[in-house]
C-alpha cells in the first residue's frame, strides 16, 4: 500500500492544479482538467464503477456493496485544486526517507531550510519517509493527498474482497481552494447518507466544527492629480486604505489568534493613487460573534466614508457556515471515523478547523460531512510537506470506517 501511495501522490502533485480568484466559470482554470482527466482514466482502470465527469470537473465513482444486508451509502470526498497563494507549477518533490529530525534544506541555491525550530510538528514525524517541496513552490498535498487516500483506498478495497463493506460514493471536486468547490455538487447525484472530507492536516484529526465565513472587498476612489501640482487636489487611495488598515483591531487576525479566536484578515490588495482594493476574510466559530464582526466592519467604512467624503464602499458576502449545527445532530457519525482511529492505534485529535473545507458547505447542502486528517502540513507555501506513514494511516482510516460500518 505505501508504495502505491508514494507514486500516485507524486504523479498527482506534478500536475499544476491551480485555481484562481474572480473567474466566473466552475473550474476557474482549464489546467484542473488535465489531473481530473488523469484521474478518470484511473478510476476506471481499478475497476470502480459509475465513474463519471460532468462539466464543471466534478468526479464521482463507486465503490459498489459486497454484502447482502442493507448498510447506509456514505462517501469520502476531496478537491483537486491547490491554493493560488503560492506558485504551483513545476512542482519538483524531494524525498526523505527516515527522516533525521533536524533541518531540511530543501533549496541549497536560495538557502530555503525547513528547520524543527520554526515548525516544531516536525519531531512528530521523526523516522518517517517525508515528501517537500524543493523550496521553490507549494507540494499541493492540500488535497491531492487526501485524493490519493481516498483513491488508494478504493484500490485497496477492491483487491480484498475479504473485507466486508456498503457501497461508497467518492467526489473529487474543483476550486475549493477559491471556495467553490461546492458550488455545482451535485448532492442527489451522489447519493450518500453522509460522507468525509480526506482534507484535514496531522495525524488523528476529526473535526466537525469550522468557522463561520464571509470575505468582503473594500474598494477605495481616490483621485489622480500629477504630483507637481497635486496641492489641495490629489486625493491618494494609497494613503486612505493604508489608514483603514491601521484602523482595523490589530490583535484580531491569524497571526495573533488561535482555537475559537475570531479574526479580520486582508488578504491581499492592491492599491494606486487612483484606486485601491482590499480583500479582506473574516471569520469566527461562534454564529453571534460573526455576526458582530460583520456589522463592526461595516460601521468601519462608513465611518471611513464619511471621513473621507464617500471614497470608500464594501461588498460583503458570506461564505460558509459552521458545519457542527448539522453534525450534531448525527454525531454517530463522527464517532464511526472515531472508533476506526482508535482500532488503528490513532488518538483522535477533535478540534475546530480553523478554516472551511467543502464539507462545511456540503453539510448545510443536506450532506453531513466531518472532515478526517490527510496529513500534509504547512500548507499554500514551500514549506509545506507531508508524511508518507500518516498518508498510509489516512488510507486505513478510510478503509476502517467501510469495514466497521459493515458491521453495524
Amino acid at each position: 500500500m505505501k508504495q502505491n501511495i508514494l507514486e500516485r501522490f507524486l504523479r498527482y502533485v506534478k500536475v499544476d492544479t491551480m485555481s484562481e480568484f474572480g473567474i466566473d466559470k466552475i473550474p476557474s482554470t482549464d489546467k484542473q482538467w488535465i489531473l481530473a482527466n488523469q484521474i478518470v482514466e484511473e478510476l476506471n482502470r481499478i475497476g470502480l464503477s459509475d465513474v463519471t465527469i460532468d462539466e464543471h470537473c466534478y468526479i464521482m465513482a463507486t465503490l459498489p456493496s459486497n454484502i447482502d444486508k442493507k448498510v447506509p451509502v456514505i462517501g469520502f470526498v476531496a478537491h483537486i485544486d491547490t491554493s493560488p497563494d503560492f506558485k504551483a507549477d513545476k512542482v519538483n518533490p524531494k524525498i526523505w526517507e527516515n527522516y533525521h529530525g533536524g533541518e531540511l534544506q530543501l533549496n541549497a541555491e536560495h538557502n530555503i531550510v525547513l528547520r524543527p525550530i520554526e515548525f516544531p510538528e516536525l519531531a512528530d514525524v521523526k523516522g518517517h519517509t517525508l515528501i517537500t517541496t524543493d523550496g521553490t513552490t507549494l507540494l499541493g498535498a492540500d488535497d491531492k493527498a487526501g485524493v490519493t487516500e481516498i483513491v488508494s483506498a478504493m484500490e485497496y478495497l477492491l483487491a480484498h474482497s475479504e473485507i466486508k463493506h456498503g457501497t461508497i460514493r467518492i467526489c473529487f471536486t474543483p476550486d475549493e481552494e477559491v471556495g467553490r468547490g461546492a458550488d455545482l455538487f451535485d448532492v442527489a447525484k451522489f447519493g450518500a447518507e453522509w460522507a468525509y472530507t480526506m482534507d484535514g492536516s496531522s495525524l488523528g484529526e476529526l473535526e466537525y466544527e469550522n468557522f463561520n465565513a464571509a470575505y468582503a472587498l473594500v474598494k477605495v476612489q481616490g483621485k489622480s492629480v500629477h504630483p507637481g501640482y497635486a496641492k489641495d487636489k490629489m486625493i491618494n487611495a494609497n494613503s486612505l486604505a493604508a489608514d483603514f488598515i491601521r484602523n482595523m483591531p490589530l490583535a484580531e487576525v491569524p497571526e495573533k489568534t488561535a482555537g475559537y479566536e475570531g479574526f479580520y484578515h486582508l488578504n491581499n490588495m492592491k492599491a494606486t493613487v487612483d484606486a485601491a482594493e482590499l480583500m479582506y476574510i473574516i471569520r469566527d466559530h461562534d454564529k453571534e460573534k460573526f455576526e458582530v464582526r460583520k456589522k463592526f466592519f461595516v460601521e468601519q467604512v462608513e465611518l471611513f466614508n464619511q471621513k473621507y467624503k464617500g471614497a470608500f464602499s464594501a461588498d460583503i458576502k458570506d461564505q460558509y457556515y459552521n458545519m457542527r449545527e448539522k453534525v450534531e445532530p448525527v454525531m454517530h457519525i463522527v464517532e464511526l471515523a472515531n472508533k476506526a482511529m482508535l482500532e488503528l492505534g490513532i488518538k483522535p485529535i477533535v478540534k475546530p478547523i480553523r478554516g472551511g473545507t467543502d464539507g462545511s458547505r456540503l453539510s448545510y447542502m443536506d450532506l453531513p460531512c466531518p472532515n478526517i486528517f490527510a496529513g500534509g502540513m504547512n500548507f499554500h507555501g514551500r514549506y509545506e510537506y507531508v508524511s508518507l506513514e500518516v498518508m498510509e494511516l489516512a488510507t486505513k482510516v478510510i478503509v476502517k470506517i467501510a469495514e466497521n460500518l459493515a458491521k453495524l
